[in-house]
């Protein structure tokens, strides 16, 4: 992927590039009117609106129930990534796909969170999981404590990343503005994980919290301290810059 502006990757090229994934497993699937639908809406859009684009075209030419459809998108999938990174540059592909589980999948919770668990090994589930949260909270929290204990780090990181409650560039999660014990359970999980990309997604998860509920992010770190790995205070450290830019005197007391 030469390096140009995200929002250029997805246009009429690649269009054309899903259509060729999805017309090996079904042979039905109108290439060119995919093709010109997308290419006659994305030239004006910013990145989000062509993402929605590209799914909202998928829904027209698939033209069948949402069980085969998410079928065949998940067998265009692909290996999976090995990586800490290349999410966008390598399977930025697998974007209009996730949004097309996002917006299309609430009434398949079951179905949908397979799909998601395997869009986030090569690209990322942490925005299309958050209508699953608001909507079916209990029952998504259940799925996410499952991946924090996942052997697949793109999988643990998603039950971090997905439950922040202020994710940028998606929508706030209010009601763990409002209450943030319900997703404690997956950060204690993962508070010594070996793998910098999760460990990064669980202190932006912690610095989160110490935004708007500073005294129960002081409470969960306190208690993390005693024993605390090397991974643990990488934690802790990267989840209280913000204060230890202002010269926070408990946070520099946490980290010595």
């Amino acid at each position: 992927m030469a390096f140009k502006q995200l929002k250029l990757w997805f246009d009429k090229d690649l269009a054309i590039m899903l259509a060729d994934k999805i017309l090996p497993i079904k042979p039905s699937f109108p290439k060119a009117k995919f093709v010109q639908i997308v290419d006659k809406q994305v030239a004006p859009l910013e990145l989000k609106d062509r993402v929605a684009v590209l799914a909202n075209s998928l829904v027209i030419c698939l033209d069948d129930t949402y069980e085969n459809n998410i079928e065949i998108l998940l067998q265009i999938l692909g290996p999976e990534n090995l990586e800490e990174t290349g999410m966008f540059k390598n399977f930025y592909w697998v974007m209009p796909i996730a949004k097309y589980v996002e917006t299309n999948g609430l009434a398949h919770f079951d179905i949908s969170m397979n799909a998601i668990k395997e869009i986030t090994k090569r690209n990322t589930g942490e925005y299309t999981i958050r209508p699953y949260l608001e909507q079916y909270p209990k029952k998504t929290l259940k799925v996410m404590k499952q991946w924090a204990k996942d052997k697949n780090k793109h999988v643990r990181r998603l039950a971090s990343e997905g439950v922040r409650p202020r994710l940028p560039w998606a929508t706030k999660l209010d009601q763990f503005i409002k209450d943030p014990t319900p997703i404690l359970p997956i950060l204690n999980t993962l508070k010594d994980d070996p793998s910098k990309y999760v460990q990064k997604s669980v202190a932006n998860c912690l610095n989160d919290l110490v935004k708007d509920n500073i005294e129960i992010a002081k409470e969960v770190i306190e208690s993390w301290v005693p024993d605390a790995t090397k991974e643990r205070k990488w934690i802790i450290k990267h989840a209280l810059r913000n204060l230890l830019k202002k010269s926070d005197a408990w946070a520099e007391g946490i980290v010595g």
